[in-house]
Order: structure tokens, then sequence, then C-alpha cells
């Protein structure tokens, strides 16, 4: 379904398991309302699809809301000019007044890690708990080319070198053949569905615009709610080192950090049942 945010301005939004179930009354008459789980999906450029089906096993804790970004996958086309952390950042809270969603808990993978981040620097008083998995608070460009080098070897490192400092159609072929493998360490399951939307140009602006300059660090002292930092030591492309110093800039009271031995990016790509646990742990909290 599409739900307007701002006039004018609609995503595309998926909704699954129940907010309201029976608790635990002799008669089981009474409703409890269970927490939502927001998720913000990786790119920019790419849709929410990645979350499925993972985290459909958590709709006996929550109820789990997918959505694509302003301008991503099913979403509205929206100008380039929208394209920025800011915008996607007060989209969550504006996603969430739309909807009636209170204290969300929100998940951020990769660039929607990006997005959390700043969404936790703007609104810290809005989400009940945040998850910052594999993610990064700044562009760390030379920790990239150095981990993606370990993994694939020289060619590897001056094609990460290569796209992130110039963006564009060509610089992203040899980058999709040489490093995106290398992402995560168990292979991955191809889109044989043809179920995924991926909007290259959203990836190329970013990369352009913002993220040379992007240190989102000093935001996170503002933090006033739990948030787990989910981080693989295999990671090329938001390193584990990346994921300490996040934990590091986090008030230490609010500060939980879970780290996967074998892991790349997404936790629960390479370790579905190591990642189930430890977020099983927080959200249950």
């Amino acid at each position: 379904m599409h739900i307007e945010i701002q006039p004018g301005v609609r995503l595309f939004v998926d909704i699954e398991g129940l907010g309201l179930v029976p608790d635990e009354s002799p008669d089981g008459r009474r409703l409890r309302e269970k927490p939502t789980l927001l998720l913000i999906h990786g790119g920019p450029g790419f849709d929410h699809t990645g979350f499925r089906p993972f985290f459909s096993r958590f709709t006996d804790l929550c109820q789990v809301v997918y959505f694509d970004q302003r301008g991503h996958g099913r979403s509205d086309p929206r100008p380039a000019e929208e394209w920025r952390l800011d915008v996607f950042a007060d989209d969550v809270v504006r996603l969430c007044d739309a909807l009636g969603i209170v204290k969300p808990i929100v998940l951020g993978q990769s660039f929607g890690g990006f997005v959390a981040q700043r969404y936790l620097a703007r609104h810290p008083a809005h989400p009940a708990k945040v998850v910052l998995s594999s993610t990064s608070h700044h562009f760390g460009l030379a920790r990239k080319i150095e981990h993606f080098g370990r993994l694939g070897g020289p060619a590897a490192a001056d094609a990460t070198r290569d796209f992130w400092e110039r963006p564009g159609p060509d610089t992203w072929a040899v980058y999709e053949r040489l490093c995106r493998h290398l992402y995560n360490t168990q292979p991955q399951q191809a889109d044989a569905g043809g179920g995924k939307i991926f909007k290259p140009e959203i990836l190329f602006e970013h990369t352009r615009v913002e993220l040379p300059g992007m240190d989102l660090a000093p935001g996170l002292a503002k933090v006033q709610c739990p948030v787990l930092v989910m981080a693989g030591e295999q990671d090329p492309v938001t390193p584990l080192e990346d994921a300490e110093e996040i934990v590091a800039a986090l008030p230490p009271q609010w500060a939980r950090f879970e780290r996967f031995p074998g892991v790349g990016h997404g936790a629960w790509r390479d370790a579905p049942e190591a990642a189930e646990r430890a977020l099983r742990r927080f959200l249950g909290a």
C-alpha cells in the first residue's frame, strides 16, 4: 500500500503481524499492544526487500513495518534535491505520524543506519529503541580500500577506490563484479523472482554529495534510548572499526554491542541464528 506522509509524497509500506493480540488474562479477552519494529533499508538506491524473509520471524514479538524510503523502490519518485539524510530521517517521524505509531523500535541497515543515526540526532525522544546494523558514521574510504584489498586483492582495492571516489555506471559495474560478493562470507541467494528494485542514480547522488563529508558521531551524544550496534567482523564496506567508534560515541548507559565473528555485511545474512538471538534479546528486553 502507499501512505501519504506529506502532500504529494507517498511511501510504499507493507506491514506484517498483528499489532493487538490477546493478553494472558484468564478469559483472553483483553488485548495488549505489541511494539512496532520499523525497518530502514540499505542502499541508497535499494528497497526494503532485503529484509525478507528473515524479519518475518519476529512477528511474535513485534508488528513489523517494511517501507521503501522516499524516491526508492515502489515509493513515488522524488527529485534529487530531496535525497538527503535530513529528509530521510524526518520521513521516519512523518511515516510514524501517518500510521499512528508511537515509540517505534527502529532498525537501520547499512545506509539505513546512516538515516537512523541522523534520526536519533534530530528526534532523540521519538524511538523506544534503535538497532544500528552494519553501518558507519563517516565515509571511511581508507578503511574500505584496506578491507576490500585484504579480501579481494589489489584489483578489488582499486575498484573500491574508483567507485567511491568517482561514482557512476562504469565504476559501479567494475565494483559490483569485483567487490560486491566480498560483502558476505556466505553465498547469498540471487533475486530470482526479480522483486528487488535498484535505482543507482540515488546511490551515485548520495556518494557524490553527502557521503564524503558525512560525520554522524557527534549527533549520537543526544541519544535517549537503548541502541544496539551489530557488526560483522569480516564486513569490508562498513568495517568493525566504524561500529566500535559508533559505540564509543553513544552515551554508555544506552549502548549495546554485538559483534559477529566470521560474518560480513548484515549479520542475519551470514549467521541468521546468532543474529536472531541477539535481536530477540534486545527486542524483548
